[in-house]
Parts: C-alpha cells; structure tokens; sequence
C-alpha cells in the first residue's frame, strides 16, 4: 500500500484529475427568508462564508429531521431577532467554493423560502454582522450578494 493513491479522491480542475487527501466534501443544505415589511426587504450582513462581508438574505443549515419551513424560521430569529411565518420554496440555487488548487472547500444548496414578518426588531445574531430592514432604492448603497439582487429583481423589488 506504500505511495499507491488508494483511499484518495480524486477532484476536477480545468479538466484534469487532481489528487485529495482530504475527506470529501458532502453538500450542505441551506435556508433562506424572504421577509417583507411593508417596502423594505430584511437582509443581513454576513459574517461568515458564503458572502461574507456582504448583504443578503437571511439564513444558515437545515438540521436533520427539521422541514425547511422550521429552519427558515429558526435561523431568522436566531440571525436577527425576526419571528416569521416560513412558506414554500421560491428560489434555490448552489454555492461552490474551491481553493487555488481547485480543490472543493464547501458546496452548499440554499433554498430561499417565501415568508410573512410576524414580529420583532432587526438586531444582528449569531451569523451576522448587522441586521436591517432594506428599501429598494437602498440597495445600491450597500455591497449585496449578486444571487440576493438577482433574487429580489426576480420579484420585482430591485432594478
């Protein structure tokens, strides 16, 4: 068994096999709210990969045996103080990261639900820097993820 690549996995990169030593990367499941307060959107800003440092939408990990709908609202209360009404699905999407040599740091599926603001004060929890109601016309100001500002053009919110 000395220097033979058995118990390595091989990884993509510009077409050609690279060897791993690192246990695979499984996919994670991530949720997300989109909440409504009258004209502004909650977002979020980031503290931690993926879109760290910028403006989103709020949310973190399914846990094993949790519906979507119930971790949606746990993560926004944890996240920012919000008590929602989580709905249905309305927007997934993957986010991959790898490091210089290609290799896979994280790949996350995110499912962005549809939500009702129930009650409470933005403030910024666990995973956030900051916490806010958003109008549209401020988010030019602000550094926003591009799948955030795709999502809310989608639904007529951003330009």
């Amino acid at each position: 068994m000395h220097g033979g690549t058995r118990g390595r996995r091989p990884s993509q990169q510009s077409g050609r096999l690279m060897q791993s030593d690192s246990p695979p990367v499984i996919p994670r499941i991530g949720v997300g709210a989109v909440v409504f307060n009258g004209d502004a959107v909650l977002l979020v800003k980031r503290a931690q990969p993926p879109s760290e440092n910028l403006w989103a939408i709020p949310g973190g990990r399914l846990e094993a045996g949790e519906t979507l709908q119930h971790a949606a609202e746990r993560e926004i209360l944890e996240e920012t103080g919000i008590v929602i009404q989580a709905g249905d699905p309305i927007y997934t999407f993957d986010v991959i990261e790898r490091d210089a040599e290609g290799r896979l740091l994280f790949h996350y599926v995110i499912v962005d639900l549809e939500a009702t603001y129930v009650s409470g004060t933005p403030r910024a929890g666990d995973d956030a820097h900051d916490a806010r109601w958003v109008q549209s016309d401020q988010l030019h100001s602000l550094p926003v993820s591009d799948k955030t500002l795709h999502l809310l053009r989608e639904l007529g919110f951003a330009q």
